[in-house]
């Protein structure tokens, strides 16, 4: 009875491309969250989630491998990549992991801005410069990358016209900010 069900149309054909779309799908969410974690410093979390992510990859390649002629396989494993790529970067904008650290340029005093960001418990560093029309105010804060919707919104509050832009910080050392230590993210870089 199984076997008639898998030598059937309807698993051929539908069943067998979904499950290889769904788990192509799966490996390459993980394989999308396995590099931010190690560009994070999280290499263990990073090392379960490649054992999982190969292991799923080598099911779903097996299945592709064992039904050559069977285009909707191919089509299945292709789209399951990419559809992978997409929710893996979408997970990864919304658990907003690390810090980052956020540099902007003002031709005014950054005073008030400076004094927002510390009303709202983020550190700061003020720096005059020279830029190329003139004397510049460069204000440096590092903050965790939940926090950039609140930052960004200070920054067009206070300065509308300043220049800012956003780098990732792989590791940070003293602060303002707590450290939290999870059972996963025990490294060096904190």
């Amino acid at each position: 009875m199984m076997e008639a069900f898998i030598a059937g149309d309807l698993f051929q054909f539908g069943i067998l491309p979904a499950l290889i779309f769904l788990a192509r799908m799966s490996d390459m969410t993980m394989a999308t969250l396995r590099i931010l974690f190690l560009s994070r410093g999280m290499k263990h979390l990073a090392a379960v989630l490649g054992f999982f992510e190969i292991l799923i990859w080598l099911v779903a390649l097996g299945q592709v491998m064992q039904n050559l002629t069977n285009i909707f396989n191919y089509i299945a494993y292709a789209g399951g990549f990419a559809m992978g790529n997409f929710v893996g970067s979408w997970i990864e904008e919304k658990l907003a992991v690390g810090k980052i650290v956020i540099r902007i340029i003002t031709q005014k005093d950054a005073t008030e801005l400076c004094a927002a960001f510390k009303t709202r418990g983020y550190g700061v560093t003020k720096i005059g410069a020279q830029g190329m029309s003139g004397p510049v105010y460069i204000t440096l804060t590092v903050v965790k990358r939940k926090a950039l919707p609140d930052v960004v919104a200070l920054i067009h509050h206070h300065h509308p016209k300043a220049f800012y832009s956003v780098e990732d910080v792989r590791a940070a050392n003293e602060g303002i900010f707590p450290l939290k230590k999870s059972f996963f993210h025990r490294s060096r870089y904190q």
